[in-house]
């Protein structure tokens, strides 16, 4: 049974998901703020969070950037719920850290259909560390160190090596320059976020001969994303 927490501070809103929810199968816990999210936190880590943007004191955006600074929620997946649809709203929430965003009014039917997408991204990059990645026409293996593509052995660098095993590991999530660079290169080492794009470009270039560059996808003020179906 999946634990979800509900951070809105609405509560006929909170009492409709919840309803839902509960009769999909889903634990749940819920919070009308951000300091209340923290508590339901504290108490039981959810797997998953839905966060209204719009929180009296915090709002969700901010809550949503502090998770992501602390290692110990920084992995949690987050789905965003709000009134907001301009593009540059939905930009500002991929580039926080979240990985979905629904806009209100929403079904419950659609909203389950997004949380069991998410959650089966989550748990398909929970994957151990060092297990094989496979992907369509793409395979690493990251105790040999081997990247094939169509049975062709690639040649990567090891910092390219790093960023497609981590994109592997997190398929369909966008990523921002920031959070790549924390990710595939560490949080203690200075380099210009630029520098992300250079080696994104590297990976295509290996990519290209066998047709698959297109699995690194650039998503307009937003970051990067490894998708094979699209």
């Amino acid at each position: 049974m999946h634990n979800i927490l509900i951070v809105e501070d609405e509560q006929p809103i909170r009492t409709m998901v919840s309803f839902a929810l509960s009769r999909a199968g889903f634990e749940l816990s819920e919070a009308a703020d951000a300091e209340q999210a923290y508590a339901e936190i504290d108490r039981k880590r959810p797997e998953l969070i839905l966060m209204d943007w719009m929180l009296p004191g915090m709002n969700g955006l901010e809550l949503v950037r502090r998770l992501q600074r602390d290692a110990n929620t920084q992995d949690i997946p987050v789905i965003m719920l709000t009134a907001r649809t301009e593009e540059a709203d939905k930009i500002n929430g991929f580039n926080a850290g979240i990985d979905d965003y629904i806009s209100k009014p929403f079904s419950p039917a659609e909203l389950l259909a997004r949380i069991q997408a998410v959650l089966r991204r989550t748990q398909t990059s929970s994957a151990p560390t060092n297990q094989p990645l496979e992907y369509e026409h793409l395979f690493l293996d990251p105790l040999s160190h081997r990247v094939t593509a169509k049975s062709t052995e690639l040649e990567f660098g090891p910092t390219e090596f790093r960023l497609l095993k981590f994109f592997m590991q997190h398929p369909d999530r966008v990523y921002s320059r920031e959070q790549l660079l924390n990710n595939a290169w560490g949080r203690n080492v200075y380099v210009e976020e630029r520098t992300v794009d250079v080696h994104i470009l590297r990976l295509r270039k290996a990519l290209a001969p066998h047709g698959i560059e297109h699995y690194i996808q650039t998503v307009r003020g937003a970051g990067y994303r490894f998708s094979p179906s699209a």
